[in-house]
């Protein structure tokens, strides 16, 4: 039919005839008639609107699957087989569309397809090119077929890639959070140009008192935002089951708040300042953060929700000038943008109008007096309180379902049983609100008033078609991928995998490898390169298809293998290469342990003049990296300047022969003159003090070995049943400290370890593993807390965390009778929790067998001491965030086992630190700030006697704020009542003492503003901060000095140190920096502090651990030698890490140090991996400097002390004592014509190579030549 000359009788006549076939049942394969005929009705329309040119449209009323089989030799009375069976899309309509298409016509097959043949048909049509508007009918089921062991993923992306063709959008819903995090990687990956957004989750538990982070309403708000603005540019959108049921604001709400600014547009800006008012942005004088705005005359900052960046306006009279975006740090003007967009600040509206009607529903929602509430009062004083997304459908008449802001053509498919775990979340979040219905502060709203039930949520579904994945095929498939293992221990690794991928390739299938990141990929590649598995490097999969080697290698985010038939393909991932080893979670980033040496020896953080020490050549200044052109090529080295104006170049490779100076005063540090023997005098004079403090400390070693521990059992299958308690993932330093604990508690050891980690890090959690395994042996454990408050607090967390196993958790407090005291010191109680009255005369205890203390900075002397006489009897583990300056010493030397926490839960934001004079606009801004949010703020007034007069200030500049007092001179009962409703957000401001140092966490405390910093201490300054951002939320910290800027010099020190510092992980590099300040003090001996003084602490430290390992040898220690082997390895050629590939110096600098004080090919590796992970592919340079240190490690254990080797000639020189065999060295004499020895100590080879690859492949065959058998 032509649709030009379609006259509107004929589209009625067709449309008529339609309904009868249908009404008579007549070829009616599809249940649905009304909607049949309905969508038939619209195609007609569509094409009425759409003709530009005649066109030819048919109609299929019946599509089908026409099959077409082929046998060679038809036979009666026999089997006959069929060789070919040919599958086409068939019906009237489509066959001639088909014709016109042969004939070399135009031509459009229309209709409604249905079930697994109906996909099957679209799929054949799109295959041969065929136009069509074939449709899936709404509400209908399908199952799409996809292999045992095929990505769904793949599956995922192929069915994007056809809707898109479409104009069409693809929701999928996950009934596990982890599958849509995973496909949100996989689906990119597979096809880059789809454009694919997650709707995430609050990631706050069911009526929480927490809001969702910023960035994850920013997210929100984008991803819903472009739901609603057509197709274009977003193909796929995921979200978990739990997130997709969600009530949300109704569509038009995004919409009628979001705003478009461009160059050259006429605002005015006290309209635009009231629109962003209304939009829910915050008011501040400098933007820090998404949803906050700041005006200055005729700039205007902006920080849009949804946004990865602020934005500057800069207004010329009421017109853009110009847009550019800015740099929060810094906030300095970048490039020029065209034009910005803002969405609303929230999922809800703040306007007046909305808060009255959300006060209205409140009213009508909840019985009782509203006044009563926190949330109905705070909403009414223009203070969003925390967890108010909870009662998001109070702001509006009616809310909207995700299902709304979905277009028409929308395809949803599920993965996984989402009914189940819709209905699972529903039974839990019933039982908790039925908690907390009665809660007079937070009323809870029922579940189903704020998540869809099960059966509406499906509902809500039923107007677009549904799809589910079906698994076909041999269930064996999925074991095709078990047992290609990379075995470290074989003579091959990887002769499991060439065997595997030998069989894919006759079977006709291509093998493709996949590392987790560019620089496991370059790893990887090397071990399979040395193994002889032939293999071809990829960017992506499409580069993959398109190619045709068998086996490839490619970086991509892909959780599993897989295995597909079409194309050919097995992928394997590391989840298969590596299944013996412990895996990383593939769900957070690849993160390693904390190297404590590595903290103490850090140059990366080095600043041009600051102080460090050359173990050759003494203290002296450094003064950054320089490029010197030299004959080999260009080179990189670090130069540091001498007394006498003396200078000092060395080379990348020795930067292991670097140090931080940290003595007692950096900026005073005794520099050395070169060449006049004042290093070596003072390098001697500390050697005298070493030897006798490494006596002492071999004394001290022997008593604690003489000394025999309990040794705790450990059963496997019930720890790790406890373990199953801890709701996160362990970071590696965690990981790391469980261990170190658990082996000092069953080897017999009496265990004395210092843990020392940043607030939040997890140190709790180390010590209820060891509480759990001494009491699992039947011990007793004591826990010593330096205040009642944190005492309680523990006590808590212990209970909770031992509910389900029969222990018995006691707190020793004035809260507690005096039977309930002697009942815990009989044995009864399994776990006591208390202040220093567990230290008192009183108490003794039958069974026990683990001391826990936490923070024990903050204890007496006189505890200090009785702390000490336990050590001498029973395991001690001690929790800091910031050890004193002695304590950290006594660990770094051994005295004290040691582990550090450093590595920061995932989510966790550094606290932003600002160092300010105090101004009462500044004060009023960074409370308003979070108490716009929903947050607390404590301020800290250091002064008894005026902090009444500070709480009349505060609350005239505040009068938002609900302030509470709390210091030391209270009555501990009145300081308790206070912190618990501060804790249950009665209040929002916390005026306080230092008191709160070592208080109870709140999660909704977000800020901490600090009157006078200057009269604080590092740790107490760190400590305090540490109050803050105790969950994901941005925190802030403003040290308020005087207004004169009268400050001393050590506490301009300090407060640059903490601003500086103000990395997650942070608090061991501070308590350093106090080392530094402070100095150790005394550990030993009486003139220790100064010989510290004298040559740094890192050299003393090293000097003494040298000392006390040959005392323990039986032998002396010899000064004389090089605390350090170094090795010269000289290729005559670049090796470097070129400006143009990591651009920053100290980045730079701070790479040369991790390789150069490598201590294994492992350590080398993962610097390797870093690099090509954070800058891409090294170059040449780069990755010769690389194998530079791999040879040097070599050289080290064999004892060669100087490789040269050029074009033509080849030296080796070896150390005064070599661990090279006699033997092996004749031998290679012997075998090699061109070799012979210059001297003892020299070995000569007359030959090199062209090229510096050539030269390095000579190297490494003549020290595996010289290295003994089985080395």
């Amino acid at each position: 039919m032509y649709p030009r000359k379609l006259a509107k009788s004929t589209k009625n006549t067709l449309y008529d005839l339609l309904k009868q076939q249908l009404d008579r049942g007549e070829n009616c394969w599809y249940y649905n008639a009304r909607a049949f005929v309905s969508t038939v009705s619209s195609f007609i329309t569509t094409i009425m609107k759409e003709a530009v040119v005649p066109m030819i449209y048919t109609v299929t009323l019946n599509p089908a699957l026409d099959k077409t089989v082929e046998i060679p030799n038809l036979a009666l009375d026999t089997v006959n087989r069929i060789t070919k069976m040919r599958t086409d899309p068939g019906g009237k309509g489509i066959n001639v569309s088909k014709v016109i298409a042969k004939l070399g016509g135009t031509s459009k097959a229309i209709g409604i397809l249905a079930g697994n043949s109906g996909r099957a048909i679209q799929d054949a049509l799109d295959s041969e090119g065929l136009a069509h508007n074939f449709r899936f009918g709404p509400g209908d089921r399908y199952a799409l077929p996809i292999g045992t062991a095929a990505p769904d993923a793949l599956a995922l992306s192929q069915m994007a890639e056809k809707c898109r063709t479409r104009h069409e959008r693809l929701l999928v819903i996950c009934a596990d959070p982890l599958d849509a995090v995973r496909l949100g990687q996989e689906i990119p990956w597979f096809s880059p140009e789809l454009g694919v957004r997650s709707l995430p989750d609050w990631e706050t538990l069911p009526y929480d008192v927490l809001s969702p982070q910023e960035d994850i309403v920013s997210e929100r708000l984008e991803t819903l935002y472009r739901m609603t603005s057509g197709t274009k540019g977003l193909d796929v959108v995921i979200a978990s089951a739990v997130t997709a049921a969600q009530r949300m604001a109704p569509v038009a709400y995004v919409g009628a708040n979001t705003f478009f600014f461009r160059p050259g547009d006429t605002l005015s800006v006290e309209g635009l300042r009231s629109n962003l008012a209304a939009a829910g942005y915050a008011g501040v004088k400098q933007v820090l953060a998404a949803g906050e705005f700041a005006v200055r005359g005729s700039i205007i900052d902006v920080f849009p929700m949804g946004s990865d960046r602020p934005f500057r306006l800069d207004l010329f009279d009421d017109e853009i000038e110009s847009i550019r975006w800015f740099d929060v740090e810094t906030q300095r003007s970048m490039e020029a943008v065209n034009e910005i967009r803002l969405l609303p600040g929230h999922e809800f509206p703040v306007t007046p109008e909305a808060v009255t009607g959300f006060r209205q529903r409140w009213r009508t929602r909840f019985a009782g007096d509203p006044g009563k509430s926190l949330v109905y009062r705070d909403i009414g004083n223009g203070v969003l309180p925390p967890g108010i997304e909870y009662y998001l459908p109070l702001f509006f008449e009616q809310t909207a379902t995700l299902a709304d802001y979905l277009s028409a053509g929308t395809r949803v498919v599920l993965v996984v049983d989402v009914q189940t775990a819709l209905a699972g979340f529903m039974k839990e979040t019933l039982s908790r609100q039925r908690m907390l219905e009665t809660d007079a502060d937070r009323p809870a709203m029922k579940p189903e008033e704020l998540w869809l039930t099960p059966e509406a949520f499906f509902t809500s579904l039923s107007k677009f078609a549904r799809f589910t994945f079906r698994r076909e095929g041999a269930p064996e498939a999925a074991l095709a991928l078990k047992g290609v293992a990379v075995d470290r221990k074989s003579q091959n690794p990887v002769s499991n995998l060439i065997a595997f991928t030998t069989t894919e390739k006759t079977r006709g299938r291509r093998t493709l490898i996949v590392a987790t990141s560019v620089g496991r990929m370059g790893t990887m590649g090397e071990l399979f390169r040395a193994s002889g598995l032939e293999f071809t490097e990829y960017e992506n999969w499409a580069d993959f298809l398109a190619g045709d080697a068998p086996v490839g290698l490619a970086a991509a985010p892909l959780f599993a293998g897989s295995l597909l038939e079409n194309p050919g393909t097995a992928i394997l991932t590391e989840t298969e290469l590596y299944a013996a080893s412990p895996r990383r979670s593939r769900l957070r980033r690849n993160r390693q342990s904390t190297n404590i040496e590595m903290i103490v020896r850090d140059v990366s953080e080095l600043k041009i003049g600051d102080a460090v020490v050359h173990l050759e050549h003494g203290i002296g200044r450094y003064q950054g990296l320089v490029h010197m052109d030299t004959p080999d090529g260009e080179a990189e080295l670090l130069r540091i300047d001498y007394k006498n104006e003396a200078k000092l170049f060395v080379p990348i490779a020795n930067l292991h022969l670097i140090s931080r100076y940290s003595g007692a005063d950096p900026e005073n540090a005794p520099l050395h003159a070169l060449g006049r023997g004042d290093w070596e005098k003072a390098r001697r004079k500390a050697a005298e003090q070493v030897r006798d403090t490494a006596a002492e400390l071999l004394h001290l070693y022997a008593l604690r070995e003489t000394r025999k521990g309990v040794v705790f059992p450990i059963d496997i299958s019930d720890y790790e049943a406890f373990c199953e308690g801890f709701a996160f993932d362990e970071t590696p330093d965690q990981a790391a400290a469980i261990g170190a604990v658990l082996n000092d508690m069953t080897t017999g050891k009496t265990m004395d370890r210092l843990v020392c980690g940043d607030v939040g890090f997890g140190k709790t959690e180390v010590a209820l593993r060891a509480a759990f395994v001494a009491v699992s042996a039947g011990r007793q454990v004591a826990v010593l807390c330096p205040t009642t408050l944190l005492a309680e607090q523990h006590a808590q967390t212990f209970r909770d965390r031992f509910a389900p196993w029969p222990v018995r958790v006691a707190e020793l407090s004035r809260f507690r009778t005096g039977k309930e005291t002697t009942k815990a010191l009989e044995g009864i109680a399994d776990i006591v929790i208390g202040t220093h009255k567990l230290l008192t005369d009183k108490v003794s205890f039958k069974r026990l067998g683990l001391v826990i203390i936490d923070e024990e900075h903050r204890f007496g002397v006189r505890q200090k001491e009785t702390l000490r006489k336990l050590r001498a009897e029973v395991d001690v583990l001690t929790l800091t965030a910031t050890p004193i300056p002695r304590t950290l010493s006594m660990s770094l030397e051994g005295i004290r086992d040691f582990s550090v926490i450093a590595t920061a839960p995932e989510r966790r934001l550094a606290v932003k630190t600002f160092v300010h004079a105090e101004e009462p606009g500044l004060i009023r801004e960074a409370v308003i700030r979070e108490l716009k949010r929903g947050g607390q703020v404590y301020f800290l007034h250091n002064e008894v006697e005026t902090i009444e007069n500070r709480r009349e200030q505060l609350a005239t500049l505040i009068p938002e704020a609900r302030i509470a007092v709390a210091h030391g001179q209270m009555s501990e009962r009145e300081l308790e009542h206070i912190m618990r409703e501060f804790y249950q957000q009665r209040y929002n401001l916390l005026l306080c003492t230092t008191i709160i140092e070592t208080g109870i966490d709140v999660p909704t405390a977000n800020t901490i503003i600090m009157q006078r910093a200057d009269k604080l201490g590092l740790a107490q300054l760190h400590q305090l901060r540490g109050r803050v951002g105790r969950s994901h939320h941005q925190a802030y910290a403003y040290l308020l000095t005087p207004p004169s800027g009268a400050t001393t010099k050590q506490a301009k020190q300090r407060l640059e140190a903490i601003q500086s510092l103000e990395e997650l992980g942070s608090g061991f590099y501070l308590a350093m920096h106090d080392l530094e300040i402070r100095g150790a003090g005394e550990v030993l001996g009486e003139h220790q502090s100064g010989e510290i003084a004298e040559v740094g602490f890192d050299l003393y430290s090293r000097m003494l651990a040298n000392a006390v390992k040959a005392l323990k040898r039986g032998g002396l220690p010899d000064f004389t030698e090089p605390l350090v082997p170094t090795t010269e390895i000289s290729l005559h050629a670049p090796a470097l890490l070129p400006s143009s590939y990591v651009s920053d110096v100290s980045q730079r600098l701070g790479f040369y140090k991790e390789l150069s004080s490598a201590t294994s090919v492992e350590d080398i590796i993962r610097t390797t991996e870093s690099l090509a992970d954070r800058y891409g592919k090294l170059p040449e340079a780069a990755q010769r400097l690389t194998q530079i240190h791999r040879l040097r490690l070599r050289c080290e254990a064999l004892g060669v002390r100087k490789i040269d080797c050029a074009d033509t000639a080849t030296v080796i020189t070896f150390t005064a004592r070599p661990a090279v065999e006699p033997m092996a060295l004749i031998r290679f004499l012997q075998s090699r014509k061109d070799a012979r020895m210059l001297g003892p100590d020299k070995l000569r080879i007359d030959s090199g190579g062209a090229t510096p690859e050539n030269r390095l492949a000579l190297v490494q065959t003549v020290l595996a030549a010289l290295e003994a058998p089985g080395r």
